[in-house]
């Protein structure tokens, strides 16, 4: 089934068409910057011009960076808080399924990539923006996690730790590492994963900085899908939402 995938990020919307069968993208993807202010209207016109780009006019997935319940927005850490209490489908239609962007990710991650067939407590995060997070136990999630807010030094994880801040702060990549590496043995220890996959932007140069953490026995490998991720995730979820049918009033 081909389905487009939109995936919201703090700097960038990125959307293409996914075949969910195979996990791949079916055309080029679209990357469209984050508008500033990221509120909302903005943001679905964002999205309205994914949307045109690829003629789309069936069921699309769309993440956003933040907790997602029933398709309605509760948090908003890297993106304008008047997200809070919106509705996914009176924003983007009601053909559009939102959901948290590193759940997405790390469904799709699950599924064709690193995680697949891994039982156990799997650990799947994303570094961008922020640090997003998606856990799942014998390959079930447990949604909206949000573990890039655990505290560490003093600060959330995602303030000291994060994509954006190695940029922000010209950190080497050795040095940013040793800050990744002590956020992931805080969440070894909590979690007591089998596999810490690391996703989002930063996957695509693993070879840069994965060779300078060790978590001893707890195996911590690059996301196959990198940052398509999250894309690939959104359509699956729009996918899976047209083929389960709506049961009527009174007809369970």
């Amino acid at each position: 089934m081909e389905v487009l995938g939109i995936d919201i990020g703090g700097s960038g919307i990125k959307g293409a068409t996914v075949d969910t069968a195979a996990g791949a993208l079916t055309r080029e993807r679209l990357r469209i910057p984050t508008p500033r202010p990221a509120v909302p209207g903005a943001v679905a016109q964002a999205v309205r011009e994914i949307v045109t780009h690829f003629d789309w006019s069936g069921p699309m997935g769309v993440t956003f960076p933040g907790v997602v319940l029933d398709g309605v927005v509760r948090t908003a850490a890297n993106v304008d808080r008047s997200w809070i209490g919106v509705s996914g489908s009176d924003l983007f239609g009601k053909q559009a399924v939102v959901l948290n962007d590193a759940d997405a990710a790390g469904v799709a991650e699950m599924t064709f990539g690193a995680g697949r067939g891994r039982r156990g407590v799997v650990l799947v995060l994303t570094f961008g923006t922020g640090i997003g997070s998606a856990l799942f136990v014998d390959g079930v999630l447990v949604p909206n996690t949000e573990f890039g807010h655990i505290e560490i030094r003093g600060k959330e994880a995602e303030h000291r730790a994060s994509d954006r801040v190695r940029e922000e702060k010209d950190l080497s990549w050795e040095k940013w590492a040793r800050r990744v590496e002590e956020y992931l043995r805080r969440m070894r220890d909590l979690l007591s994963p089998t596999l810490i996959v690391i996703g989002g932007g930063v996957s695509k140069k693993a070879a840069k900085f994965l060779r300078y953490i060790d978590l001893g026995d707890t195996p911590v490998v690059p996301a196959v899908l990198r940052n398509e991720a999250g894309i690939i995730g959104a359509a699956m979820a729009a996918a899976e939402a047209a083929r389960t049918p709506v049961a009527s009033a009174g007809h369970p």
